[in-house]
């Protein structure tokens, strides 16, 4: 097995990734997609289960551990002022792109001509937001971060809270300094304990990988999605535009950072986003990319990437405002440039209190579609059309959230003097 491991890991990972689709799409086509899709989960769906409940098992310790962690090495708290406010520019800068980018590309394809509805199940969906309880809602949300019970959030894996709770006591044991000593070095080694542990689940990924995807193709099968390929090449364009454009010009012009080294630095993260469709599944290995191939050092690494992956959700601005359009298109709704601020607007409120887990954002659509008075039985049908094949497009905007969050991390490290540009312009350790 010497040479398994001689393979780099990131290596290992893509190449499960286009196996799991090929088998995938090859147990379709010999089987059926029926008795395929039913053997696959019985004999491999389970591989995958098993490497999503691992990697799920280390978001609250390593957030907490390397947060905490990460403020004691800024050697002051005072830092966290200017860090978090570079950290929340660059996310509600780079959404505002995405939101941008989406609604062009939908306005140039226009994927709702022609689209048939037809045979779309209509499918039940909350009842959507006005534009001022959607802002209420975001505001609200933040209000609400400091848990009542620390013991419970850490229990409910609530993302937010963890995050506030870790920054006062690495704030309390920087105020304390030689009486909280040794409660910080619990948090320094337990840092370095997780992370590790992470490293030695990463090693499963190439099989969770390969579990997921031939799984998730399978059960989609091509039939079903050739109603929607508009749709779906629509969504994946603008996304592919959003990543390499707006994340290229930070990382390669602002930044003077070498783009194919950063995309190559995160192959392990976007593989497992893209088989997960969870950008909070994904936040170790998200991490342990960004400390060990790109050189963020933990108190960026452990405070920003947590935070992106609650609120940075670039994909799903964008893919709600293509939808938004694709929803106009069906149905013949007449959009003025009004429509279009309000559905960008809202399409990033609503995206930033969208959970990290799959096809979460479809149900925040309603919100969205109210901007320009789409009927509820519309918004039915556009959510039923599209729920049997949204897996896959939530797969590819969760790659664009996870590459995300490490662009935005690396240039709040460099700004912040915690990036090790050697680490960075290295080849990847994993």
């Amino acid at each position: 097995m010497g040479w398994w491991f001689k393979i780099k890991l990131w290596q290992r990972v893509l190449a499960a990734l286009v196996l799991g689709l090929v088998f995938g799409l090859l147990m379709a086509s010999v089987m059926g997609q029926a008795e395929a899709a039913a053997w696959l989960d019985s004999w491999v769906r389970p591989v995958g289960a098993l490497f999503i409940r691992l990697i799920r098992m280390l978001i609250v310790p390593l957030i907490l551990f390397t947060l905490v962690s990460g403020i004691m090495a800024m050697g002051d708290p005072k830092r966290l002022g200017s860090l978090g406010i570079k950290t929340l520019a660059l996310y509600l800068g780079t959404t505002f792109f995405a939101n941008v980018i989406g609604l062009v590309v939908g306005t140039v394809i226009r994927p709702g001509v022609g689209a048939d509805l037809g045979q779309a199940e209509p499918a039940p969906v909350p009842e959507g937001q006005s534009f001022w309880d959607a802002i209420f809602q975001v505001l609200g949300s933040f209000m609400e971060i400091p848990p009542e019970n620390v013991v419970a959030a850490l229990a409910d894996g609530d993302v937010l809270a963890i995050i506030f709770v870790a920054i006062l006591i690495g704030a309390a044991i920087l105020a304390t300094k030689a009486e909280g000593e040794a409660f910080g070095n619990f948090f320094e080694a337990g840092s370095a304990v997780f992370l590790k542990v992470t490293h030695w689940v990463m090693e499963v990924a190439p099989f969770g990988v390969f579990a997921l995807v031939s799984h998730t193709v399978t059960t989609q099968g091509l039939e079903s999605l050739q109603a929607i390929a508009l749709l779906i090449g629509a969504v994946y364009i603008g996304l592919f535009i959003h990543m390499v454009v707006t994340y290229g010009i930070l990382i390669r012009v602002v930044l003077n950072l070498p783009l194919v080294r950063f995309f190559r630095g995160i192959l392990d993260a976007q593989a497992v986003a893209y088989s997960t469709a969870s950008s909070s599944a994904t936040l170790p290995v998200t991490i342990t990319n960004a400390t060990d191939n790109l050189g963020i050092k933990k108190p960026v690494a452990g405070s920003v990437l947590p935070l992106g992956a609650t609120i940075n959700m670039d994909g799903t601005a964008l893919y709600l405002g293509i939808l938004a359009l694709f929803t106009a298109q069906a149905f013949g709704y007449d959009l003025n440039l009004a429509h279009y601020v309000l559905i960008a607007v809202t399409a990033a409120l609503v995206s930033i209190g969208a959970a990290g887990i799959p096809s979460a954002s479809l149900f925040l659509l309603a919100t969205v579609l109210t901007t320009f008075g789409v009927t509820p039985e519309h918004t039915a049908i556009i959510v039923g059309f599209i729920l049997p094949v949204d897996r896959i497009m939530d797969m590819a905007r969760t790659v664009v959230n996870v590459t995300g969050d490490a662009a935005v991390a690396t240039a709040v490290a460099k700004w912040e003097g915690e990036l090790d540009e050697k680490r960075f312009r290295d080849p990847a350790v994993i």
